[in-house]
């Protein structure tokens, strides 16, 4: 089978030395050979568990529900979100497969061979900043284990920055211990994911049927109506509420490649993705909510927090083990979804001296001076300026990939190119203006009208510019489809220089 014809045949180079040279190649980002190519379904349905049976999903139906809406409407949004976002990721999750490469190798198709480095880099600081937040989440689970068995001279040992000195321990010594795993390679996050997957969403269940069994039913929040009904109030939050849910995993839009360039084959990946995401994230947030709702009947108040509410349970042996299984269904979130794209990321923009460990290493020191610690400090700051303003850059990015992939290469490029100075992705000097301008646009356009509704937050309450406020409610929608529309068109009225992919390519295909 010729490497040019339209397929979904997987592709791997004839002569892998013929690129070892290249000052854009080192081994963490070579194309991954055919027989190294071993995730089946379970694999990518287990990454998904993983990533997603985390904290921040509990929180996730919380903050919507703080915000007004009922606990329906709030898993609603979530589920709604996650199916829109597996749009992007299973379009950017083909060339991984098909080719066996990494996010930021395959964004040189688009944004050139230098260029790549802007949304790689954007892409990873995001990253870096979610790994800041779970890191958080996790040191917070070992300070409550410890000072469930140590005591208050542990909870209350004096505080720095406005929190116990002992919860900074804890932070610190959850960061090392996912640094210590980052070190060992993708092939030990793998491992580690398969058998982690479940363990969070067993202590979840075991939760709900706990306080269910405590509060005789499923408490007020399961039967309590919108305080915003279905009217206008509820639609008005509902928009930069789903964009929120849909930003969530926009990193994983972008950077899926990095998982599926191990795919056996592209039904694998598709198959265990659409099993393992929206069916995950929706029922994990469902259980949150339900069980929250069972606290307010049994402790008088809402409590949000699972790591708050094992800490509350008299059995230490119950304790320990709930909160062992947050501690290693968080590292396993983190460790996936947050370093493996940025570790990838920041080796791509020094190939020669920053390897896959080395970046992993990196994106964690960024993810504390990110201070994380802060994001989470509201449901606004959380949902809407964090969740929002990346979500629009990575959407950006998203659209552009699939645009440049699917819509101007149909599905072909030049395996061996993607590693070669002044080969196809050349453009000019390394960088294409096309995608590069389209980003800049539809950032403006989805975030230059960036608002808080009483201008007490970090925008004003009219925008920054007051007739793109609207688009701001829409932002990842607006920078996703005006990312795919813009560099189209940019590429179709002013065509690059550079040839696209010539038919006999040094590499071959199989099915």
């Amino acid at each position: 089978m010729r490497a040019n014809e339209r397929s979904d045949a997987q592709v791997e180079l004839t002569d892998p030395s013929s690129i070892e040279s290249s000052p854009l190649y080192n081994a963490d980002l070579a194309p991954v050979p055919l027989s190294g190519r071993t995730w089946t379904t379970y694999n990518y349905a287990a990454l998904w568990m993983g990533i997603a049976h985390g904290i921040p999903t509990y929180y996730l139906a919380s903050g919507l529900i703080d915000l007004g809406m009922s606990w329906y409407q709030a898993v609603m949004t979530i589920a709604l979100g996650n199916l829109i976002v597996l749009v992007p990721i299973l379009l950017n999750s083909h060339a991984g497969t098909k080719y066996g490469i990494p996010y930021p190798v395959f964004a040189r198709a688009a944004f050139g061979t230098l260029g790549a480095n802007v949304p790689a880099l954007l892409r990873a600081l995001s990253a870096c900043g979610w790994f800041g937040i779970q890191t958080w989440i996790g040191g917070q689970a070992i300070y409550t284990i410890t000072g469930a068995f140590a005591g208050d001279g542990w909870l209350h040992a004096g505080e720095l920055w406005g929190h116990p000195k002992t919860l900074w321990v804890s932070f610190a010594v959850f960061w090392l211990l996912q640094i210590a795993l980052i070190v060992r390679g993708v092939e030990s996050i793998r491992r580690f994911e398969n058998w982690s997957a479940p363990l969070i969403l067993v202590v979840a269940a075991f939760l709900l049927v706990w306080m269910v069994v405590q509060a005789d039913g499923f408490g007020p929040l399961a039967t309590e109506g919108s305080r915003l009904g279905w009217g206008s109030d509820f639609w008005l939050l509902f928009a930069p509420s789903l964009m929120g849910m849909v930003a969530y995993f926009a990193t994983m839009s972008v950077n899926i490649a990095d998982f599926t360039r191990f795919a056996k084959g592209q039904r694998e990946q598709m198959r265990g993705q659409c099993l393992g995401l929206p069916t995950t994230m929706t029922v994990f947030s469902m259980i949150g909510a339900l069980t929250t709702s069972a606290t307010i009947a049994v402790y008088g108040h809402a409590i949000w927090d699972p790591i708050d509410l094992v800490s509350r349970f008299s059995n230490p042996v119950v304790i320990l083990f709930a909160l062992l299984c947050v501690i290693v269904a968080t590292i396993a979130v983190n460790v996936a979804a947050n370093t493996v794209g940025p570790a990838y990321d920041f080796s791509n923009a020094f190939p020669r001296l920053i390897s896959f460990r080395t970046g992993g290493v990196i994106a964690g020191v960024i993810g504390i001076l990110m201070q994380p610690w802060r994001l989470l400090s509201s449901p606004e700051l959380y949902i809407f300026t964090w969740l929002g303003v990346t979500g629009a850059f990575l959407g950006g990015v998203a659209g552009i990939l699939a645009a440049e992939y699917w819509l101007l290469r149909k599905r072909v490029l030049d395996l061996a190119g993607l590693y070669t100075r002044g080969g196809p992705y050349e453009y000019a000097r390394g960088f294409n203006w096309r995608p590069l301008l389209a980003l800049a646009i539809v950032l403006f356009l989805s975030l230059a009208g960036a608002y808080s509704e009483d201008g007490s937050g970090p925008f004003p309450a009219d925008g920054y510019v007051p007739f793109l406020k609207p688009l701001f409610d829409y932002n990842w929608a607006v920078a996703f489809l005006g990312g795919i529309l813009l560099h189209t068109l940019f590429s179709r009225i002013v065509p690059p220089r550079a040839p696209r992919p010539e038919a006999e390519a040094p590499h071959k295909a199989t099915v």
